[in-house]
């Protein structure tokens, strides 16, 4: 069962308990599979090479030591595991050891590296193996993580939009590769100068494609500048992201709409959705903030 959501792997018992029970809960959201697991013993785990995915061990309670290649530390609740493809893998959970483990498809999370360069990756992806939980952006990452797990445990609908889950992912994808130190950390945090024509060319694209469904990868790629120096270019001639500007065109398109409609026939709903707003009570909020009057006032007038 668990091989069947990670891969190969022997297991040799190392408690002295007998039979002992195991827990396992499962499930993915798009490329990210989230799982539950513990055994009711000490466990020697060795797994089969990781060619097409990342692992990321969060121990719940108790010790787990890794050994991969020639490095060896202890795994607590302060301190996850990334195993990783290229190395060779042994693991001992202690007994009460209880995690949780996120899968991460490598093709989607180095595509989201060389997106974020510019450029294509030169060598594989290597993360630290020791992903000190309490660090700043690694908290960050985490508060994303268990949005995601809340919503898959209470049944919640974000894993049910394509669209919405389709920017979770990046998002997660994208803090994970800037929290944690890997060997591309340093190029990442190089700033890139953006020349201001193809800044404006990016604005054109939001402008004229505000009720098509844009990611910044999109129009970075439209622009043939890498993400990094389009999310630069912007907040240094526009104070806001790519996305933020979006949002703000969107935002103006709805309500040019909203004038013009007529009431017995449109909808704020059918408006703001043409817009690309999914959340139609989060959109709400946003435009009284920014009009000073409720969208459907707008729409009476």
């Amino acid at each position: 069962m668990v091989g069947s959501a990670f891969l190969l792997h022997t297991l040799e018992p190392t408690g002295g308990d007998g039979a002992a029970s195991c827990r396992f809960h499962s499930a993915a959201a798009g490329t990210i599979g989230l799982h539950y697991l513990e055994y009711g013993t000490g466990m020697r785990i060795r797994p089969s090479d990781l060619d097409d995915f990342y692992l990321v061990q969060i121990p719940l309670s108790e010790v787990a030591e890794i050994n991969w290649g020639a490095k060896t530390f202890e795994s607590t609740p302060a301190v996850a595991s990334i195993l990783q493809p290229g190395g060779s893998t042994t693991m001992e959970w202690r007994k009460g050891n209880r995690q949780l483990i996120v899968r991460i498809d490598r093709q989607g999370l180095e595509r989201q590296v060389q997106e974020a360069l510019g450029a294509p990756l030169r060598e594989p992806l290597r993360f630290d193996l020791r992903m000190e939980l309490e660090r700043t952006g690694i908290r960050s990452w985490r508060d994303v993580l268990e949005l995601l797990r809340g919503e898959m445990e209470n049944g919640g609908s974000l894993s049910n939009e394509p669209i919405v889950m389709k920017e979770f992912e990046r998002l997660l994808l994208s803090q994970l590769i800037v929290a944690q130190p890997n060997n591309y950390t340093e190029a990442l945090q190089r700033p890139v100068p953006a020349a201001p024509r193809t800044i404006r060319r990016a604005v054109e694209i939001l402008e004229h494609h505000a009720d098509e469904l844009l990611t910044v990868e999109d129009v970075a790629s439209a622009t043939g500048i890498s993400v990094r120096a389009l999310q630069d270019g912007f907040k240094k001639y526009y104070g806001t992201t790519p996305m933020g500007y979006l949002r703000e065109v969107r935002m103006k398109t709805v309500r040019a709409w909203l004038l013009d409609a007529d009431p017995s026939t449109t909808t704020v709903s059918d408006a703001a959705s043409r817009c690309g707003f999914v959340h139609l009570e989060r959109f709400s909020v946003q435009y009284r903030e920014k009009f000073g009057e409720t969208p459907p006032a707008t729409l009476r007038r």
